[in-house]
């Protein structure tokens, strides 16, 4: 590549711009993306020598998330970026996904690619340009490459689609729906939908195709004019005479250890069978162990892939529709808010559900519109759900990308603040795995919302499709399994409701899939997911219609804004009094909405009440239990609110004329009184005496004459003024 050059293409109605020779020149391939506002710089770098010790290609893709791309400083202790966000880590899957089947076979050579979004415009998604800024890197570097590939976003507008929706139309759509491609088929297909049918589903994916076809035009037309030429790479290949005696050895034997149903078992078999093949060519191979081991895969996937076209049978000894036993199991765990054990085969995932308060949202630190997230499934997938031991560490990109795919799944389903004002938390703990553990995990997770009482839309649940692929020859397979995944040319997730597509993830390892390949996978997805879902229903018709007695009590009271400050008090002295006199968890949002989380029933009233009475407004005419608070020579101050008093005088403290406030009322007491005025300046003049049904005081008690300016005893200005420096206190 040669100088600095630019090239634009017409996107979704607006330009994309690739930019070359300006910025990261060492790297193999590099190229700066613009698409509208959103800047994005994509690199492909390469060792110039295989690495040693591997068996498999060591392709890695990265997303660099900068916050100053978005104009924000990060929120961590050290204000800066540390460990990718899960929105980043979802972007690399997406990227990796359609560029790593376009690498030659045997290739071992480092490859890395790493996307750094520079300047993000929401409307212009910068997931779509990182993702054809890496094929656009790879397309003009000298890196061994059969690119190059394309990609788009479709949304589903008002029943029309939309190449790369806006952030307003995004919010409209039904779909939203990542396709990557080359021009002759499609790669990799990644989508969360609102209950979308099958066939819309098809047509949406081949319209993104077109428009895939035509990006990859244009850069091949960028390669043609600026491309370095590619280098040869020594690829990793088992030599024709070892692919020979080991087919010799092994065949019969692998024909026969494949057929065998049990997971564990037939494992065992092919591994005994390949140190029978080790033991016997070592002296004839010396030195050629990983030709040995990839000739003995090449055969066991022939023969894998042979005996399900040529006879229809898979090594379960399943037809190619067929799904293994299903069994499904709620409320296995006694003190938690949900719960559900899903198994199908020799596959096993249980799902908890948790149900919290308004403050155990998650905050989202990220260059993402999302600020925050209510709804979250997180997956684990331990060691021993395969029979292997390994270190426990945190969540890989395949844990995170799998929590992410059933949560996409589950959302169009789980009901809206407004009408369950819970933050809902599912975990996915897989027991035993052999095929499609996130599927398994979207319907153990129904089953786990369901038991939790949490009124989902309808229930969801997911199947994983295969396809065996070789020449004019073909097999869509329902309900794959671990073999069936590793040796087959397809990956195809599929959840949604009887309705419809919520989720979609599709993998390809050959050079794609067509609209055939598609309609027959969906339908087939379609039968199976009815199927499970009539046995989920089977269990669990409908979600419960009590919480447990575990999961906490939401009260939700709306008040005035203005009056918030009322409820938290100065440096929070109010809303901690209440949290630690009802035990309850409060959240106050700026339209005034008060979410309550109580233990129980009884406390959240209670805290509803103080609340209430913090925010409400003494009324004339209205009758109050309160508290003396403090007695004068005139009266007793009255809390009828909290932090709001009146004054009782003493003509109006009784049924009975009384001349001592203390006769009849002392600090502490709880009375009942009645507001009878309000005067211009908001004070709040009460009676004991009318709130016990008693008329008000006469004129001559009260010490009124035809003046009103009461009688001048000795000390009546001494009492004025302390009763004016009460009120003025209290008001």
């Amino acid at each position: 590549m040669d100088g600095h050059k630019i090239f634009t293409f017409e996107l979704g109605g607006r330009t994309l711009t690739l930019e070359f020779g300006k910025v990261a020149k060492q790297a193999n391939g590099a190229v700066l993306v613009r698409y509208g506002d959103t800047t994005v710089l994509a690199t492909a770098t390469a060792s110039k020598e295989p690495r040693e010790g591997v068996d498999f290609f060591p392709l890695t893709v990265d997303v660099e998330e900068r916050l100053y791309a978005v104009g924000r400083i990060p929120g961590s202790w050290g204000r800066r970026e540390g460990r990718p966000p899960e929105k980043a880590i979802l972007q690399a899957r997406v990227t990796d996904r359609p560029i790593r089947p376009l690498f030659p076979k045997g290739l071992r050579n480092e490859v890395q690619i790493v996307v750094m979004p520079l300047s993000i415009d929401h409307d212009n998604s910068p997931e779509i340009a990182g993702m054809i800024g890496a094929s656009a890197a790879l397309t003009v570097s000298d890196i061994p490459w059969e690119g190059p590939m394309g990609a788009v976003e479709i949304g589903l507008v008002d029943g029309q689609f939309v190449i790369n929706p806006t952030v307003e139309e995004a919010e409209r759509s039904d779909l939203r729906l990542t396709v990557a491609g080359t021009k002759d088929a499609v790669l990799m297909v990644e989508a969360g939908a609102n209950q979308v049918p099958e066939d819309v589903m098809v047509e949406a994916i081949m319209y993104g195709h077109e428009v895939i076809r035509e990006i990859c035009e244009f850069l091949e037309g960028v390669r043609e004019e600026i491309g370095k030429p590619k280098f040869e790479p020594v690829l990793f290949l088992p030599g024709e005479d070892v692919v020979e005696r080991v087919s010799a050895i092994a065949t019969p034997k692998i024909r026969e250890a494949i057929r065998v149903e049990e997971k564990l078992s037939r494992e065992s078999a092919i591994e005994d069978i390949l140190k029978e093949v080790y033991t016997e060519l070592a002296g004839e191979f010396p030195e050629r162990e990983s030709e040995i081991s990839e000739a003995f895969h090449a055969v066991l996937k022939a023969e894998v892939r042979g005996m399900i076209v040529e006879t229809g049978k898979r090594p379960d000894g399943r037809q190619p529709d067929e799904i293994r036993p299903i069994t499904c199991e709620v409320a296995t765990l006694p003190r938690v808010h949900g719960s559900a054990i899903f198994t199908r085969g020799q596959t096993q995932v249980m799902s908890v559900a948790t149900l919290g308060a308004k403050g155990d949202i998650q905050e989202l630190d990220t260059t993402g519109i999302e600020e925050t997230k209510r709804y979250l499934h997180h997956y684990n997938f331990p060691p021993y759900s395969v029979g292997e031991t390994r270190p426990l560490r945190g969540p890989g990109r395949r844990e995170i990308g799998h929590g992410a795919l059933a949560e996409r799944a589950l959302l169009p389903v789980v009901p809206g603040e407004e009408e369950f004002p819970y933050t809902i938390r599912v975990v996915s703990e897989v027991l035993e795995s052999n095929g499609s553990t996130s599927m398994a995990s979207v319907c153990g997770s129904t089953l786990s919302l369901m038991d939790a009482g949490v009124p989902i839309k309808a229930p969801v649940a997911g199947i994983a499709m295969g396809l065996i692929k070789e020449e004019d020859k073909m097999e869509v397979l329902t309900d794959i399994q671990g073999m069936e995944d590793a040796l087959g040319d397809m990956d195809f997730k599929v959840a949604g409701t009887r309705e419809g597509v919520t989720a979609l993830q599709m993998d390809i390892k050959i050079a794609g899939v067509d609209r055939n390949i598609l309609t027959t996978a969906l339908e087939r997805a379609k039968k199976a997911r009815l199927f499970i879902l009539d046995k989920i229903e089977e269990t669990i018709p409908a979600p419960r219609e009590k919480l447990s007695e575990y999961a906490p009590r939401i009260i939700v009271v709306n008040i005035d804004p203005e009056k918030i400050r009322d409820v938290i008090g100065p440096g929070g002295k109010t809303i901690n009094k209440i949290t630690t006199e009802t035990g309850v968890k409060i959240d106050i949002e700026q339209d005034g909405r008060v979410f309550i989380a109580a233990p129980d029933m009884e406390s959240g009233e209670r805290a509803k009440e103080i609340v209430e009475n913090l925010t409400r407004d003494i009324e004339v005419g209205r009758t109050y239990k309160g508290k003396v608070t403090r007695l004068a020579s005139f009266g007793a101050f009255v809390e009828v609110l909290p932090g709001k008093e009146g004054l009782v005088r003493t003509s109006e403290a009784a049924l009975e004329n009384v001349s001592r406030i203390e006769d009849v009322m002392n600090v502490g007491d709880e009375v009942l009184v009645k507001v009878i005025e309000i005067d211009h300046m908001g004070r709040v003049n009460l009676s004991r005496r009318q709130a016990l049904g008693g008329s008000p005081a006469s004129r001559e008690f009260r010490g009124e004459r035809d003046g009103g300016r009461g009688d001048r005893r000795p000390g009546w200005r001494r009492d004025v003024s302390r009763n004016s420096r009460d009120r003025d206190r209290l008001h």
